[in-house]
């Protein structure tokens, strides 16, 4: 089956050049795998599996129908819309040969926790992002839960803010597909953000790394303030570190599902006082980042977990 065919694909089978099949964040997880950079594995239910369900299901036409009147304007409408459309493609039922393919590669992968997350097709490039735009769900566990959750990302396409940038961007809804990445969850001891660029100061020479204990949604969130540190490309030494007090960490609980799994720890005075990382995983990070530099010959942000 030619690969723009197929239903299911693994990060190990795909590059940049995949977009229009995978989306930009599954491109890049492809492209990051064949760089032989530590990511998480996983498989990714392609764009084609999507267009095949709207066809399958004679949904394009009733969408198509849901959207005519639309003032993109007008909030109150635009909600109730999304709303009408999402909960379609929510109570259609996904065609059995694409669920079973889903179900066949969580296990092939050796099941466990994973994150199912969105990639549009058009994610990630220059001239339209919809990064942000679709829906990700982390800590899912089983066949039954995974499957549930590819379609809720297929139904996330048509959040209300998803078709505003659509439609003040011009772009057919029905050209702009998506693709779910379903990716190993990684617990972490510690997580953060990596710059190959000083971002305040667009200094090419230095790596920029922040780390909080626990897990990183405390960083995005603005939570906790991160270590931050700071390496010279040349000789990759480290030239600067601030420690940060952290006084709690988020981690996953025993037994909890999606965004609720996760829980405070209060931390111990040593703890709350102590370096995140070592200097030798700081290195180690510098190292990986300069890679994914030189890589994509551009500079790059790159979210890690230890």
């Amino acid at each position: 089956m030619a690969q723009e065919q197929k239903a299911i694909v693994w990060f190990n089978e795909v590059t940049q050049k995949d977009v229009p099949l995978v989306g930009g964040k599954g491109a890049n997880l492809g492209e990051m795998t064949k760089a032989r950079i530590p990511v998480p594995p996983g498989f990714i239910v392609t764009v084609t599996a999507y267009f095949d369900f709207l066809r399958r299901s004679r949904l394009t036409d009733e969408i198509r129908r849901l959207l005519g009147p639309l003032d993109p304007g007008n909030s109150k409408q635009l909600q109730q819309i999304a709303d009408e459309i999402k909960q379609m493609i929510l109570n259609a039922t996904m065609p059995p040969d694409i669920a079973t393919e889903i179900r066949e590669a969580y296990i092939k992968m050796g099941g466990g926790l994973v994150a199912v997350r969105s990639s549009a097709t058009a994610e990630d490039l220059p001239e339209a992002s919809f990064a942000g735009q679709q829906s990700t769900f982390l800590n899912l566990q089983g066949e039954k839960e995974v499957v549930a959750a590819v379609q809720s990302c297929w139904a996330s396409l048509f959040e209300s803010r998803a078709i505003f940038y659509r439609e003040e961007q011009g772009f057919d809804h029905f050209k702009v597909g998506i693709a779910v990445p379903v990716q190993r969850m990684v617990q972490s001891e510690a997580s953060g953000v990596m710059f190959t660029i000083e971002p305040m100061t667009s200094d090419r020479s230095k790596i920029i790394i922040e780390a909080v204990l626990g897990l990183g949604e405390t960083i995005v969130s603005g939570d906790v303030t991160p270590d931050h540190y700071a390496v010279s490309k040349d000789g990759m030494k480290i030239t600067n570190k601030e420690i940060k007090r952290q006084e709690w960490k988020l981690v996953k609980k025993d037994g909890g599902k999606g965004e609720e799994a996760n829980v405070k720890v209060v931390l111990t005075p040593e703890e709350q006082a102590r370096q995140k990382i070592s200097d030798d995983d700081i290195i180690a990070l510098a190292k990986i980042g300069k890679r994914l530099e030189d890589w994509y010959q551009f500079p790059q942000d790159i979210e890690w977990a230890k």
